[in-house]
């Protein structure tokens, strides 16, 4: 078996009374048929569209001689840098192969001018670029193809030369790319982007970067009879069971990586379990968490610790209350596409849309084109500043005067339930010291904290926080800085888009009644100093 799951406490409990109900229900081998009517009548359309995953180790096989000669191409033409321009599902897959593998994959799911600019400074007569989008219609994804395209061009490079893109055919970045000439990998349209890791979104940008694909695939073709039959020790049902079935019902998933080889599996998880289950006010918030992150002790009763260990460390006694899990890469995205279709059976939700998604999606482009209906301003205060940090609440009334004030205030309205989402909307390469807030806030609030970067986390949890339940809190980080880069054939800027999508997005988390504070500043290094001091100081008096 190339994955195993030990359990205690509540989730064992659930395992054993919920996975013999699914057996019995042929939950399983409903998934593996492409059954759409698992969810319910209201999601059988879209389920009907989307279970193509289930048949990817086989579909995709074909792709790795292809994948293999391309990359030999390039490396023969001098060619050894790979880019990965995408959003979501189309990146966070990706970078996990490339991480574990040691390869490397410069992953540029950012509208941050700053970011984008070292991407595309970065070895371009090296570069091939990847352009990796279901829809084709990505505005992120096609603004990075646009900046390269100019790139390449004023560098006297033809971009048909140094372009791959990957989509779903028919779709307009198709039909571009068949006219630019740029080399195509289609997919099927029947699988959603959150599981298309075993697909060509997962194998093309890792395939070429130099990672083992065919290995991978051999990995979860190692676990896909397993998962197709209605046994008890079938580990889709188990995990499915220990994420959805607890009862009460634990809805905060903390993912701590505790000797697994796998790099970064958890931030692919929680973009599948985020964006599956976070609808009809129902879901499961995941968070990622460091082994000596404060949730991971705390006890608290709606939290289920999952730790990605290594095989060694599977042997040992589970913690009470714990899911352990090992196995092979290929094999954990299998078993958790499983699990998580499971867990949307058990949620009574339809784990294959995204409404939310979309909606913040509108919301920015509707900003950028000049839409008085989704104006930013609605539902929000003024702004103020302190120290060089300007302040805007959206969704509920300005609280205090002062940064610290207002940050205090977000934080006390946590409730007993709820949670905290950091948002940052920067350059993650060189504003990784703003991660370090997510365990201060969490020892603060003894509540849960997530952290995203924007407006990668858009592609997630985004869905989680308007369409789950309405228990967080929100603090966006914005970099208030004069770095910006136009956009080829737009007549906005990366730093006008990325903006558009911090203030679309509170937009909709305030219609959603969900309070948001926005932090903008060009100094981050001391806006982390001025929120980790908030921590400790009252809030503003009444």
């Amino acid at each position: 078996m190339t994955v195993s799951i030990a359990a205690s406490g509540d989730a064992a409990r659930a395992i054993e009374t919920v996975v013999p109900r699914l057996v019995t229900d042929l939950v399983a081998s409903g998934i593996t048929a492409q059954d759409p009517d698992l969810w319910g009548p209201s999601a059988a359309t879209e389920a009907a569209s989307r279970l193509g995953w289930v048949e990817a180790v086989a579909v995709s096989r074909p792709l790795v001689p292809r994948i293999a000669a391309l990359r030999e191409e390039f490396l023969a033409a001098g060619l050894d840098h790979v880019v990965l321009a995408g959003m979501g599902g189309s990146s966070l897959a990706p970078e996990v192969i490339t991480k574990t593998a040691g390869v490397p994959l410069t992953v540029l799911d950012s509208t941050d001018p700053a970011q984008v600019s070292t991407a595309v400074a970065d070895s371009l007569e090296r570069t091939v670029l990847v352009v990796s989008s279901k829809s084709g219609s990505t505005l992120e994804t096609d603004s990075q193809r646009r900046l390269y395209e100019q790139a390449f061009r004023d560098s006297g490079i033809d971009p048909a030369e140094r372009i791959v893109v990957v989509t779903d055919p028919g779709s307009p970045l198709h039909e571009l790319a068949e006219q630019a000439g740029y080399r195509v990998f289609t997919e099927d349209p029947e699988v959603g982007g959150r599981y298309s890791a075993l697909t060509a979104f997962g194998l093309v940008p890792s395939g070429l970067a130099g990672a083992d694909i065919a290995e991978l695939l051999d990995e979860a073709d190692a676990i896909s009879a397993l998962l197709a039959v209605d046994l008890d020790e079938n580990p889709g049902l188990v995990l499915g069971a220990a994420l959805a079935g607890t009862s009460p019902l634990r809805n905060t998933i903390g993912i701590v990586a505790d000797g697994t080889h796998i790099v970064g599996f958890a931030d692919w998880a929680e973009q599948l379990i985020a964006e599956s289950t976070g609808k009809d006010g129902r879901g499961l918030l995941p968070v990622v968490l460091e082994v000596d992150s404060p949730e991971v002790t705390a006890g608290l009763p709606d939290v289920q610790i999952i730790r990605l260990v290594g095989s060694r460390e599977a042997e040992r006694h589970v913690a009470e209350g714990e899911v352990e899990i090992t196995g092979t890469l290929g094999g954990q995205f299998l078993v958790w596409e499983y699990a998580v279709a499971v867990a949307g059976i058990l949620l009574g939700i339809d784990p294959f849309d995204q409404p939310d998604v979309e909606a913040a999606k509108a919301a920015a482009r509707a900003l950028l084109e000049g839409d008085g209906a989704a104006d930013a301003t609605t539902g929000t205060t003024a702004a103020f500043q302190d120290h060089g940090v300007t302040v805007q609440w959206s969704g509920v009334a300005a609280g205090g005067t002062t940064v610290v004030e207002a940050v205090s205030s977000l934080l006390a309205a946590v409730g007993d339930d709820g949670y905290v989402a950091i948002q940052a909307y920067v350059d993650r390469g060189v504003n990784r010291e703003l991660e370090a807030l997510r365990d201060i806030v969490a020892d603060h609030v003894a509540r849960p904290v997530t952290f995203g970067w924007g407006p990668r986390f858009l592609h997630s949890t985004g869905q989680y926080h308007k369409g789950g339940p309405a228990t967080g809190v929100f603090l966006q980080i914005i970099a208030d800085d004069d770095t910006d880069i136009p956009i080829p054939g737009r007549p906005f800027t990366f730093g006008q888009l990325i903006r558009a999508q911090a203030a679309g997005d509170a937009h909709v988390l305030a219609q959603h009644g969900r309070p948001v504070l926005t932090l903008a500043a060009q100094d981050l290094p001391a806006l982390a100093d001025v929120v980790t001091a908030a921590v400790s100081a009252p809030g503003p008096s009444s």
